[in-house]
């Protein structure tokens, strides 16, 4: 089992959930956070930093965010490794509670 982000962290991308990450699982996208689930160890130390709840272990993730499970394994293959909590974008607050983001996820 390993942890997924999902829909909420798209145009966020707080990076609170990097800094706790004792394996360094997490891959950056220009708009969106990722875990590699073979790098994840399923330590949920991740799940309470996240400022808009987008991290779930697999077998709790809602259905209608259940693509985001292939997602996360498709775009880790691509995108590097961040280990560091960087400075979330200016407007992320303002997308923090917007829903319906897919069509916004830049790869």
């Amino acid at each position: 089992m390993t942890h997924v982000v999902t829909e909420s962290c798209i145009k966020c991308r707080y990076t609170d959930c990097v800094d706790v990450c004792p394996v360094d699982c997490f891959r950056k996208g220009p708009n969106f956070l990722v875990i590699d689930p073979d790098e994840c160890i399923d330590c949920a130390v991740c799940i309470p930093e996240c400022p808009v709840n987008a991290i779930y272990a697999e077998e709790d993730v809602p259905d209608d965010q259940r693509d985001f499970i292939a997602l996360n394994v498709e775009l880790c293959q691509n995108w590097p490794t961040i280990t560091r909590m960087e400075p979330h974008f200016p407007d992320a607050d303002q997308w923090a509670d917007v829903k319906d983001k897919r069509g916004l996820l830049e790869r």
